[in-house]
């Protein structure tokens, strides 16, 4: 049997994305299948993030928060951040503009593309921060592309920390996002 290539895989496009049922993410034209639905812990996490930047961005009238929009970076490449802070983006449909800010809240069946292929790659495409959520460890490690990749800004759990060099740039209260889960 000869070994399976590359080259012979499959390599699909925002077209064929389009047609899918469920939840799915198309890296470099490579489909991957979503976790199944999240617990309630990442849905909460995701619920509060989504509500503190909202407040803070009210107003902002260049910038929007949004939760579970799928960015389609090119035709065979569509992420689905768990949160993500776009400015000037007028497209209604799904994110044309790269995020400013995209949180991932980390689940064991999505920790190594989170931490590892959607690191790369958002640093590539230059989304300015990249925060990482361990809902397990209630704590947060935040990253800053200078435009040599994203290096890492701190863990955070009980910390403000000030989302800067932004279209619109705000604080972020990461003890009030985990302290009901303490």
């Amino acid at each position: 049997m000869a070994a399976l290539k590359w080259e012979d895989l499959p390599h699909y496009t925002y077209e064929d994305y389009k047609q899918w049922e469920g939840d799915w993410e198309l890296i470099g034209g490579v489909a991957y299948a979503m976790a199944p639905a999240p617990v309630k812990i990442h849905q909460k996490l995701m619920g509060d993030i989504y509500s503190q930047i909202r407040e803070k961005l009210l107003a902002c009238e260049n910038c929007e928060v949004l939760f579970e929009e799928d960015w389609k970076v090119s035709e065979d490449t569509v992420f689905r951040p768990d949160v993500a802070v776009v400015c000037n983006d007028d497209n209604e449909n799904f994110i044309t503009k790269t995020p400013e800010v995209i949180f991932e809240i980390l689940s064991p069946s999505t920790a190594r593309r989170d931490e590892g292929l959607k690191f790369e790659m958002y640093a590539a495409e230059g989304v300015k921060y990249y925060v990482l959520v361990y809902p397990n460890e209630l704590v947060a490690k935040v990253y800053r592309n200078g435009g040599e990749g994203f290096r890492k800004v701190g863990d955070f759990r009980r910390e403000t920390v000030s989302f800067e060099r932004l279209v619109c740039d705000f604080a972020f209260d990461f003890d009030a996002l985990f302290s009901r889960f303490r």
